[in-house]
């Protein structure tokens, strides 16, 4: 809910000189292209997070499963459910939203009042865009401001939408003009402006057009909204030991290997280059950004248990981070 109560701790609250920069924002928004691992990313920061002493809040904003998969299964609904020591998980629900808020600030009490306004809300949202966005992104702005949770980590909707998202409370209370729509989307632009507050962290992995989207984003958010844009996550790199062999070992080692070897090596140089090219591109065109990057998960054995593969990934976002 649009809680009017502190959420109560199971462990103390981490001091913010225990903290690396990215996890004293209170607001993280961790987007996107499809398949690129945003989901199990934003669940291994809110692990990480919560491990760190925050209670975190994780929302995942297109409730197509991906949270509640990573979390060892179990239904998530639009109330927080606590599923570990300081986590609480929940998705997004634009209704739910909605009825909330109406009960919070118009003061409408019961739900046979609310279903003929969620009616009419309809017909508006359709019309006036960036009304469905607010329900979804202000939810999560008032549960920073209420300081219900010490950071809100959030699975968010793939590139092509996180724009509008953030930029809806600003263009929808310029529009308002005046009134209580006005003040309402005041206060959301002041949290997701602050750099000390709000960040977008995108998730890239060295391919082309992957990487080509991902200077986009960054190009879009910065020009068309206030929001910060101050770290990405490369995934699915390559690990050191391939990335020290240059070319002229790598050939003299292929003479030597076996032939199931020295294809696998062959591989792995093909990826490395892709990759360097891929880091060099984004370093190039989008500047000012802290890399975070992170191995294949996919690089370990299919035969381990999934919970010790994301151990494994969440050990390497902390030593990165």
């Amino acid at each position: 809910m649009w809680r009017l109560a502190r959420v109560g701790s199971t462990g103390a609250s981490a001091s913010a000189a225990d903290l690396t920069p990215l996890l004293r924002h209170r607001l993280v928004f961790v987007t996107g292209k499809g398949g690129v691992g945003k989901s199990t990313i934003a669940v291994a920061l809110a692990r990480l997070a919560a491990r760190r002493g925050l209670r975190t809040l994780l929302c995942e904003m297109d409730a197509k499963g991906s949270v509640a998969a990573r979390m060892g299964g179990g239904m998530l609904t639009f109330e927080p459910r606590l599923v570990e020591s300081n986590l609480w998980a929940m998705v997004m629900d634009t209704e739910q939203s909605l009825r909330e808020y109406l009960r919070l600030f118009v003061k409408v009490p019961l739900i046979t009042k609310i279903t003929p306004i969620a009616a009419v809300f309809d017909f508006v949202a359709d019309a006036a865009p960036g009304v469905k966005e607010i329900l979804g992104v202000g939810k999560l702005c008032y549960e920073v401001r209420q300081e219900n949770y010490d950071i809100v980590i959030v699975d968010a909707e793939a590139t092509g939408h996180i724009v509008s998202q953030i930029a809806a409370p600003r263009i929808v209370g310029q529009l308002a003009g005046v009134g209580m729509l006005r003040d309402q989307t005041e206060w959301m632009a002041k949290i997701l402006e602050d750099e000390s507050t709000c960040t977008v962290v995108p998730v890239v992995v060295p391919e082309e057009l992957v990487v080509s989207e991902t200077i986009d984003l960054v190009r879009s958010i910065r020009s068309q909204t206030k929001t910060s844009v101050s770290w990405m996550i490369l995934n699915r790199s390559e690990e050191p030991l391939v990335m020290s062999i240059d070319e002229s070992t790598g050939s003299a080692l292929e003479g030597v290997l076996a032939p199931e070897a020295s294809e696998s090596l062959r591989r792995a140089t093909a990826a490395r280059r892709l990759q360097q090219v891929a880091i060099a591109e984004l370093r190039d065109n989008v500047r000012d950004l802290g890399f975070i990057v992170l191995p294949e998960v996919g690089g370990w054995s299919d035969e381990q248990p999934r919970g010790d593969v994301d151990e494994a990934l969440l050990q390497r976002l902390d030593e990165e981070l």
